[in-house]
């Protein structure tokens, strides 16, 4: 005889507005590829090669593939002005942009562009483009927080020298599922992917550069808390090292399903991971754990009762 449910779990109450149910995917198998391309001060031959890298990964299967951040230039807020595309002009204004759109079209790919830095009006943004299998662009995330660490002795960065953070989450249907998505210290928020799960995404997408500081100390650790915490995939693409360059990435491309796994990973040089994710196993998963049904609706509520009647 089953026991009668804990009457304290209200998980309708845990949430407002209330969680969505996971949707079905169109395809509940496929291959992904993380292609962790290395970056030079050289723009066309930086689109080129990114190019390649995508054509290279969708003859190997791939029905989505993710770019690297700021892969079209050095990573840099002397840089990112330069190198800024304006991708509401497109066209001439807008190459990397152009490119991605082109060949996710011709190779009927979803295409997680990374990021490039982005100029509309007077404002320069990190941006990531998200293709369809079209061509076209099914959704653009400004990244929300801005890198701006201070480690004494070890790195110093300030993203919102040169960048304005973006304002809006973004979760995008694509032809391989629901996908929300981060860039970079975007992952270090989980209430931004606690709010992609409970919009239905299948998958967190965070193009990111971590450095040689934080890359070995949170990185994985990082992507793995994401996946455990929802319950779903997680797909990580860097940029591969290079020790000359000013700002050195850490690499370490990742896949994590939704039991916090490792499916996929590497190192830091230049490398393309071409891994299946099999969004079977997120029920399974949930099923497992239903860490869905469980939520505390009351003590969520409680906690600000107490808080509030002690003034």
């Amino acid at each position: 005889m089953a026991s009668a449910p804990n009457p304290s779990f209200r998980p309708e109450e845990a949430r407002s507005p209330p969680a969505l149910e996971l949707p079905t995917p169109p395809l509940s198998k496929f291959k992904v590829a993380l292609c962790q391309l290395s970056v030079t001060a050289d723009k066309n031959r930086n689109i080129a090669h990114a190019r390649a890298a995508i054509e290279k990964a969708a003859s190997e299967g791939a029905k989505l593939v993710l770019l690297p951040e700021i892969w079209n230039g050095p990573y840099s807020n002397d840089s990112f002005p330069e190198y800024a595309e304006d991708i509401e002009a497109g066209g001439d204004a807008a190459p990397s942009f152009s490119m991605m759109s082109e060949v996710a079209r011709s190779l009927q790919v979803t295409l997680v562009g990374g990021s490039i830095a982005e100029r509309s009006g007077n404002n320069l943004y990190n941006t990531c483009c998200i293709f369809g299998s079209d061509g076209k662009l099914k959704g653009k995330h400004r990244k929300i927080h801005l890198f701006d660490i201070d480690i004494p002795g070890k790195i110093t960065f300030k993203e919102s020298k040169t960048l304005t953070a973006g304002q809006n989450p973004t979760v995008v249907d694509t032809d391989v599922g629901r996908i929300g998505i981060g860039i970079c210290y975007d992952i270090r928020f989980q209430e931004l992917a606690m709010l992609y799960a409970a919009r239905g995404a299948h998958l967190l997408c965070y193009p990111g550069a971590f450095n040689m500081t934080t890359g070995p100390l949170h990185w994985e650790l990082l992507q793995r808390a994401r996946a455990t915490d929802n319950q779903l995939f997680v797909a990580t693409c860097g940029p591969a090292r290079d020790t000359s360059a000013g700002y050195v990435a850490w690499g370490h491309s990742t896949l994590v399903g939704p039991f916090g796994e490792v499916i996929a990973t590497t190192e830091h040089e230049e490398a393309t991971i071409i891994a299946e994710i099999d969004y079977s196993l997120i029920e399974q998963r949930r099923q497992f754990l239903p860490l869905q049904h469980q939520r505390r609706g009351d003590l969520y509520q409680l906690v600000d009762v107490q808080r509030l009647g002690s003034h």
